[in-house]
């Protein structure tokens, strides 16, 4: 199965992309990871990732694709993929498409998670992250014990460059004029189902399962 979990910033991907794929046995392609870590890698291309998400512009097609094809040569033994932030565009939507099916495969299902600007807005900015470990806390749904102190290693939390105010804004612009467009295309394939993601999180969850279930008939 090949599932793609499309959404503005801030939607709930990556809170909704880890229990899917333990429930459904997938393998999480999420492309803001595959990305920030081409970014640590520090080479030539690396460079061109960090300038254009610190920006809040997307990282162009060809740069996305190319990544993102590569990672789906392997399912690392699970029964297939979660495309999390990919594809973004109808040209890595076409890219796509294009190279399942030299592989006899497709993309099953798009779950499209719907929530308005404002809500984004508001998830995003209140994020903090832990530079050592990695943990993500938020200043209204789940802040730390110590204002802007980790709780696993007291280290300082810090606030994204892509997690400013400014930025988000002109990242759900680009959302709109660029990827929203996507829902048309994958819903002319007759694979697209929204998704409500203003519920909670246990509540999108349970809603996104009944529909992959109701839905798969156990494509490849």
């Amino acid at each position: 199965m090949i599932l793609v979990l499309l959404g503005p910033p801030g939607a709930g991907k990556g809170t909704q992309a880890p229990r899917l794929c333990a429930d459904l046995d997938l393998r999480q392609l999420s492309s803001g990871d595959v990305l920030r870590a081409e970014k640590r890698k520090g080479t030539p291309l690396g460079d061109q990732v960090a300038w254009f998400m610190v920006s809040g512009n997307l990282v162009p097609d060809a740069i996305v694709t190319e990544v993102m094809l590569t990672q789906l040569k392997d399912p690392a033994g699970h029964r297939g993929f979660l495309l999390d932030g990919f594809p973004r565009t109808a040209t890595q939507a076409e890219s796509l498409d294009k190279s399942l099916r030299s592989k006899g495969k497709r993309v099953n299902l798009v779950l499209s998670l719907q929530v308005a600007d404002e809500v984004i807005v508001e998830r995003i900015t209140g994020r903090r992250i832990c530079p050592t470990c990695a943990r993500v806390y938020h200043l209204r749904y789940h802040p730390p014990a110590q204002l802007d102190i980790c709780d696993v290693d007291q280290s300082p939390l810090i606030l994204r460059d892509d997690d400013t105010v400014p930025v988000v804004a002109k990242r759900l612009a680009t959302y709109h004029e660029m990827t929203q467009p996507l829902e048309m295309y994958y819903r002319e394939q007759g694979v697209l189902a929204e998704v409500d993601a203003a519920q909670s999180p246990d509540e999108v969850f349970a809603r996104m399962i009944e529909i992959v279930r109701s839905r798969w008939e156990g494509g490849s």
